[in-house]
């Protein structure tokens, strides 16, 4: 399909669809986020790969994993699922910190040495940082918002040089998302705290 002049695929197109619902529902703290996500992931795997961004890539193999570990959460966690929202603890900040910043060095180093990678070390950073944020999105972080901005901002100008710009476009949309969500999550839990006290 071809839009003001650029090609998008039909595949860019539908994991775009799916990025966005999914988001939106995360928003919402609706468990349909997950299948939800599943979709999109699947689909982006594959479009990251074919832009030969590998990073990104397995990035989408990685959460499928966290997309299904979050869904069980949302489920049948009892913390997660009695408690709601939550803010993470200093330490836990820290942990997860120096985790994206080693995962990054480690993966950046071997996409530059072993790949043709557009941007090993950026890509690996902002595969980091995704990894973090689902993960305290399964965990119910109300801070995975604040990962999911910060990490979207880099992924824009990456996208925008790869070319996609449906995605960057998608990226954007994300970030607006994600501010809706840090919003909305916190007013959860305030809402927690003026319950339980």
């Amino acid at each position: 399909m071809t839009l003001f002049g650029e090609y998008f695929s039909w595949l860019e197109i539908t994991g775009t669809v799916f990025g966005i619902a999914g988001v939106w529902l995360t928003v919402k703290r609706n468990i349909y986020c997950f299948p939800t996500g599943l979709v999109n992931v699947i689909l982006y795997a594959w479009l990251f790969y074919q832009s030969k961004l590998y990073a990104d890539a397995l990035l989408q193999l990685f959460y499928v994993v966290l997309l299904l570990y979050g869904w069980y959460e949302w489920m049948y966690g009892k913390k997660v699922h009695t408690e709601g929202v939550s803010v993470t603890s200093f330490r836990l900040r820290v942990v997860l910190i120096l985790s994206a910043g080693l995962f990054t060095f480690i993966a950046g180093s071997w996409f530059s040495k072993n790949t043709d990678a557009a941007f090993p070390f950026i890509d690996a950073l902002t595969t980091a940082m995704s990894l973090v944020a689902q993960w305290m999105v399964a965990r119910k972080k109300i801070e995975n918002w604040l990962v999911w901005i910060a990490a979207d901002l880099i992924y824009i100008g990456m996208y925008i040089s790869k070319h996609l710009y449906l995605t960057s476009i998608l990226y954007f949309i994300f970030i607006i998302l994600a501010i809706a969500g840090f919003m909305e999550w916190k007013k959860e839990l305030r809402r927690h705290a003026i319950a339980t006290n």
